[in-house]
């Protein structure tokens, strides 16, 4: 006893919490008792002063929110629950009550009598009104509470309960605590027997509807209007006793509310109207049907459209909701429900007029429902419209019929696919399966009129679509008569190729056997065997579109297989070698580059949708790219050999990447054994399948190799780097392969084509090798450095390739975070200072931060998470130093301006301000490239920096006589940053103030005017917008 008064005295004289912790502490290891407690505070409790009494309730509060629940037994609770009650009666003491009153109603043994004992006390003693928001919702939180522990002795108190708590809840209007009483009331709605105070509670819910509530900018505790939205719905829903006092309430407000309103009201409407029950959607169908009506016969915009279309949908399949599962005829369908339909059906007679496509709209909405109207609807509109189709004076509106017919047959199909219905355990029928026959007739006959051919092929594309509705003989049909368009001249198909292209691509996926028959034979008929000559213009348009066609078509597994025989065949004959073979080299080459890009685009699409079939071509297809590719490298320069084209050699890289990407560790082990048995010993049988007819040794990695089999190195590369890090590479010595192919790149010989090759193989073996390569790095560091990339005796040009490869392993160690890239990135700072190659390298320091080709997840290269965002950490610093500083400042500004064009603008964007003066300064350097990066810099961030007004008022006059230098034609040659330039000068009005510009206005608008005659029309695009907007600048 003599501990507890010590901490009561303590605390009345300090409010500290360690009182109220050694109090818990005590109650918890049994040396004191809350009953001590209330003892000790005995004097504080009864005296006269207001102040003392409010303390020590507090105190005892506080002490019972951090009490154990296990060390109040039920007279501990009883006693507490006695005490508090009491306490309500004094204003003074009420708000710590209600405090401690929130903890107690949560412990354990609380029995039914002080459930109701403290509730009375509640309704009897608390004045809603009276108390702030912090105090009501200790109310709100006690009956919580208690709802959710003691629902039973609630529900005996009967009216009693809720009668006081409709009083409590009357009149709310804070959203923390609204978000309680909703939650409240939508329990004692659904679990109560409320019939008697369906009114009262009417009341205190639906008066909030709709909520309007927006919160603060700077709103802490996180309710936001679609939380209260939501609460306050489910409260709305939660008996069917609202229906008859709320639809009115729902009607009123879709007659006189905004936008907003009217769709909080539908979406109101679709979650209540279930719940209010068949009865009550019948009573007031009509009325409702009439509001739905005007927001989708006369929209104010497509988002309330949609949620009216919804509402309907809904009302629709709840009118019906009661029907018994035997009555599911036409009998069934309400009087209303027909008389919707009617409605629509008289707006579709004059299909040409916006009515018909909101009627169809609506009809649609019926046959989504899925309930008996759902038939109904359905083949009334397809007879009316088929019907029509077929009248001769309805021959100008057919098109409009067709569309109408579309829009039906999408809704018919609704989510289903063939994919789902076969996995389905029962049957489901379409709703136009009756008028199957005759829609398809339609849609045929109207693919021959240039006026309803596009409609026809959507329509025919959702009928295929439609899981069990087309036959197989009706598929066969469909892709023969399609083909046809196939044929036709691009003048007269132009507009419809793309659509008949989704058509027969949807079929593929489900008959592919019937475009292999009839449309690939139409489409292979149109690839010559002859190149077209140079002037046979249309020739090479038709193979051209037949080959886009292919690609688009030939996904499936079987159509890409006969894909590739065919085209493989194709190029064996373009591609032939004969001494005495006279053919126009160039053209065939078009006409061959043509045939591998269709291939490499069909394998990249299923590539990329991780076809199970792609694999097995690494021995269908693979050796004959390679044999195709390698019988032209062993053949002399004065031998036409088509496919030694560069542009070839690089369509057929791509498509061995491709391939080598989806294989497995021990299919890439095997592919890359046989790949450096050609390209290391000459032995080129296991990649080509068989020997070559040729006598010369393959030997592409010597120093004095031809320049064809040095080309087809870029073939090497591509199988090199798509391989997965647990692949070994087949050599003795990685570092040294690698050392001798950095030798072989730098080669005089070597050209840029064959260089990029050899960068890839580097990049891609350091990245996911890097522990077996170094050797390899510290060679690069110690000797490379000083031999090559920094040698003052080599020509100009071998450096600049020096820092090429310098760039592809460092780019390789970067993106894996790997500590040794610090050493490389620290000799490109290095020749900062050497005014040979100094721009070289600093284009190369902002260019380790750009995007690869080569180093990307599908490429299996080692990536690690925010690498660019340490890199940039990591030489920003300098950069900055080196440019504000530096003697060679120039070569840093280039580096900069790289940099910050590279990386993600989250990145650099804190630092804007530093950067501004600095990317000024950049404006005045020669080259167009770092103009356009700083200039496309400045127009993504100007946002940001016009948040800084000090900044923008000290540059504003520099940006804008830097911007019209850049934009002037007798200034800057180069259109593209005459365009990025006019494009920042639009943007400045609309984000810097008037009064900042203003003094330049005049001067901007007479030389905009002059630009207004650039010799490119892009410039003179850019000019206008940025005259219009400095001409309609003010203040």
């Amino acid at each position: 006893m003599a501990t507890a008064e010590r901490l009561v005295r303590s605390w009345m004289a300090s409010e500290k919490d360690s009182e109220v912790d050694e109090g818990v502490a005590g109650i918890s290891s049994g040396q004191l008792t809350l009953l001590d407690l209330i003892r000790a505070l005995g004097e504080f409790l009864t005296s006269e002063e207001d102040r003392l009494r409010t303390k020590g309730v507090k105190f005892l509060s506080s002490v019972l929110a951090r009490c154990p629940h296990e060390r109040l037994n039920r007279q501990a609770i009883r006693v507490l629950s006695t005490f508090y009650c009491s306490k309500l009666e004094d204003l003074e003491t009420i708000i710590p009550a209600l405090d401690g009153l929130s903890y107690l109603v949560k412990f354990p043994n609380i029995q039914s009598a002080e459930v109701k004992d403290i509730l009375n006390a509640i309704f009897a003693n608390v004045k809603m009104r009276a108390l702030v928001q912090s105090t009501r919702f200790f109310v709100f939180s006690i009956v919580d509470a208690l709802v959710a522990s003691h629902r039973d002795t609630l529900k005996e108190m009967g009216s009693t309960f809720l009668a006081g708590y409709v009083n409590l809840a009357v009149g709310e209007k804070d959203p923390r605590n609204l978000m309680l009483a909703f939650a409240i009331a939508r329990v004692v709605l659904v679990e109560f027997d409320t019939l008697a105070h369906i009114e009262d509670f009417f009341d205190i819910t639906f008066c909030y509807f709709p909520i309007t509530f927006r919160p603060p900018p700077d709103d802490p505790y996180g309710i936001s209007a679609d939380d209260l939205k939501l609460s306050l719905r489910l409260c709305l829903s939660a008996t069917p006793a609202f229906g008859l006092l709320g639809i009115p309430v729902f009607l009123e407000k879709l007659t006189a509310g905004s936008p907003s309103t009217k769709r909080d009201t539908l979406n109101a409407m679709d979650v209540c109207l279930p719940v209010y029950g068949s009865a009550v959607s019948q009573e007031f169908g009509k009325k409702i049907w009439s509001s739905l009506k005007l927001e989708i016969f006369q929209p104010t915009d497509p988002d309330t459209e949609h949620s009216a279309l919804n509402t309907l949908q809904v009302l629709v399949r709840t009118m019906h909701a009661d029907k018994s599962q035997d009555a599911v005829g036409e009998d069934s369908i309400t009087d209303l429900a027909r008389g919707m339909c009617s409605e629509c059906m008289q707006a579709l007679k004059e299909p040409e007029k916006a009515p018909a496509r909101a009627a169809m709209k609506v009809i649609c909405a019926f046959v989504r429902a899925n309930g008996p109207l759902s038939s109904f609807a359905a083949s009334q509109t397809a007879e009316l419209l088929i019907r029509n189709f077929h009248d001769p004076d309805e021959v100008s509106n057919r098109a409009s019929m067709v569309m109408l017919l579309t829009e039906l047959i999408e809704a018919c199909r609704g989510d289903a696919t063939h994919a789902s219905i076969s996995q389905s355990s029962h049957s489901i029928l379409s709703p136009l399966t009756a008028s199957k026959d005759s829609l398809l007739g339609l849609l045929i006959v109207s693919l021959k009129a240039p006026a309803t051919c596009l409609p026809a092929l959507h329509g025919l594309t959702a009928l295929v679509r439609t899981p069990k509705l087309v036959a197989d003989d009706e598929l066969g049909y469909i892709v023969l008569e399609v083909s046809e368009l196939l044929r036709k001249e691009p003048d007269e198909v132009e507009d419809v190729t793309t659509d008949t292209l989704a058509l027969l691509s949807a079929i593929a996926g489900i008959a592919p056997h019937h475009l292999s028959s009839q449309t690939l034979p139409v489409l292979f008929s149109f690839l010559p065997d002859v190149t077209p000559s140079r002037d046979a213009t249309a020739q090479r348009a038709t193979y051209w579109r037949a080959l886009s066609s292919l690609s688009a078509l030939c996904v499936q597994p079987q159509l890409f297989e006969t894909l590739v025989v065919r085209l493989i065949a194709k190029l064996d004959i373009l591609c032939a070698i004969s001494p005495t073979r006279t053919i126009d080299q160039e053209s065939t080459a078009a006409y061959a580059h043509a045939i591998l890009t269709a291939l490499a685009k069909t394998l990249d699409v299923k590539v990329s949708s991780k076809d199970v079939d792609v694999p097995k071509y690494t021995e269908q297809l693979l050796p004959h790219i390679y044999r195709l590719y390698l019988t032209a490298a062993l053949e002399s320069s004065e031998v036409v050999a088509v496919a030694a084209d560069p542009r070839l050699l690089q369509v057929g890289a791509m498509i061995i990447r491709l391939v080598s990407q989806t294989l497995n560790v021990a299919r890439q082990e095997k592919l890359v054994a046989a790949v450096f048995a050609a390209y290391t010993q000459g032995d080129v049988k296991l990649i080509t399948g068989g020997l070559l007819n040729s006598t010369t040794p393959f030997t592409p990695l010597h120093l004095n190799a031809s320049p064809r089999q040095r080309n087809s190195f870029i073939l090497f590369s591509s199988t090199i780097v798509s391989l997965r890090k647990e692949v070994r590479m087949p050599v003795d010595n990685l570092s040294t392969f690698l050392s001798e192919l950095v030798a072989w790149s730098d080669n005089p010989s070597s050209t840029v084509f064959q260089r990029e090759a050899a960068s890839h193989v580097l990049a891609s073996n350091v990245n996911k090798y890097v522990d077996d390569v170094s050797d390899f790095l510290t060679s690069q560091l110690e000797r490379y450095s000083s031999s090559a990339l920094k040698n003052t005796k080599m020509p100009a040009e071998a450096r600049k390739n020096a820092i090429n490869t310098w760039i592809s392993v460092t780019r390789a160690l970067l993106v894996r975070s790997h500590p040794s890239a610090n050493a490389f990135i620290d000799h490109l700072f290095e020749l900062l200072d050497d005014s040979t190659v100094d721009w070289d390298a600093a284009r190369a320091i902002g260019l380790l931060a750009s995007e690869d080709a080569v180093l990307t997840k599908r490429n299996n290269a080692v990536l690690k998470i925010l690498h660019v965002q340490k890199y940039f950490n990591a030489v920003m610093p300098r950069l900055l130093e080196g440019a504000q500083g530096s003697r060679r400042e120039t070569a840093y500004l280039v580096a900069l301006a790289y940099l910050i064009n590279t990386v993600p603008k989250a990145v650099y964007i804190t630092q804007m301000p530093s950067l501004m003066p600095i990317l000024l300064r950049g404006l005045d350097l020669a080259d167009p490239s770092i103009r356009s990066h700083i200039i496309n810099t400045l127009s993504n961030n100007i946002d940001t920096t016009s948040a800084d007004k000090d900044a923008v008022s000290m540059y504003a006059s520099t940006l804008v006589l830097a911007m019209l230098k850049n934009c002037m034609y007798s200034e800057m040659p180069d259109p593209g940053v005459r365009a990025a330039a006019l494009k920042y000068l639009a943007l400045l009005p609309g984000t810097v103030r008037y009064d900042l510009l203003h003094p330049y206005k005049t001067r901007v608008l007479k030389e905009l005017a002059k630009i207004l005659d650039d010799p490119k029309r892009a410039v003179r695009k850019e000019a206008v917008i940025a005259r219009t907007n400095w001409y309609k600048y003010s203040g």
